[in-house]
């Protein structure tokens, strides 16, 4: 790249250890004389939290201009809080974990300068990621409407298990009696839904998973279904409340809400280096097929 690039970097202020690794990262950008924004709170941790000094172009709440590449500095929950905050733009992402198990951030911090170097060097590739929205009829919530992970319609608090009436494009699917249901993209599929017993899906592929959770039934079972759908949830409650949580973030809803979940119109792009093996990141993060006997 011979043109001055734009950063934007978003990271997670509650990890004290990653102060070292933010030093270097912008002590690299600095050489390489890009231009970096960085998000505001995360600025404020580092320079009056941990009296880093951080050379920067200026600060942003909101992404609303043109940047290059965003650096997500955390664990995967913050690079989906960076993928809501991107949404449409289709800027790539770079995901460098200093997390415990960094799924989606798969850049170790004793990698970052081989990162940098390798965005510098168009040695990467980007891997587009499904996003859904839900959408609601009855009464509207102030978050964000986009998941690249999930959306899950759970009951609230101590409550009862909840009732939720499943359409999938207009036929009667089921009624799930459970504690709640995940709609998961493939992203998603090694989140929230596998350790309610969904299955893994690889990436890039065209479905949604429909992973119920704690069911009253032992009938009911995940269900695979094709990225195309659009699903039609009604919600039942004794207390006539239910919460939507959108990657995590969750909203309190009364049970006249009716939610509509599709694909949405836009994917995330996240960098991945050229060789890149998705397998092996199950081998070596999930331990999958791992015998503890041997």
């Amino acid at each position: 790249m011979k043109k001055k690039v734009t950063f934007a970097v978003f990271g997670n202020e509650y990890q004290t250890r990653k102060s070292t690794s933010a030093q270097k990262l912008f002590s690299l950008l600095s050489e390489k004389k890009a231009e970096v924004y960085v998000e505001k709170i995360f600025y404020r941790f580092l320079t009056e939290g941990q009296q880093l000094s951080v050379p920067c172009a200026g600060t942003f709440s909101v992404l609303d201009f043109d940047v290059d590449f965003v650096i997500s500095m955390g664990g995967d929950g913050t690079l989906l809080k960076a993928a809501s905050k991107v949404g449409n733009r289709n800027v790539p992402i770079v995901g460098i974990n200093m997390g415990r198990l960094g799924y989606l951030a798969d850049i170790s911090p004793t990698e970052i300068e081989r990162a940098i170097r390798m965005l510098y060097d168009g040695a990467y590739i980007t891997e587009r990621h499904a996003v859904i929205e839900v959408a609601t009829e009855g009464k509207d919530f102030a978050g964000s409407h986009f998941a690249l992970n999930d959306i899950a319609i759970l009951k609230q608090d101590n409550a009862s298990m909840i009732t939720i009436r499943a359409k999938i494009d207009g036929d009667n699917l089921v009624k799930y009696q459970a504690d709640g249901l995940i709609v998961s993209t493939p992203t998603g599929s090694t989140a929230y839904s596998l350790s309610n017993g969904g299955p893994i899906i690889m990436p890039l592929t065209d479905v949604l998973c429909l992973t119920p959770v704690a069911p009253h039934s032992l009938n009911i079972r995940p269900l695979v279904i094709p990225m195309s759908s659009v699903v039609t949830l009604d919600i039942e409650s004794r207390s006539h409340t239910f919460l939507v949580a959108v990657d995590g973030r969750s909203e309190k809803l009364p049970e006249t809400t009716r939610l509509h979940i599709r694909k949405a119109d836009y994917d995330v792009c996240i960098v991945k280096r050229r060789r890149h093996n998705y397998v092996a990141t199950l081998r070596e993060k999930m331990m999958w097929g791992a015998d503890m006997r041997e």
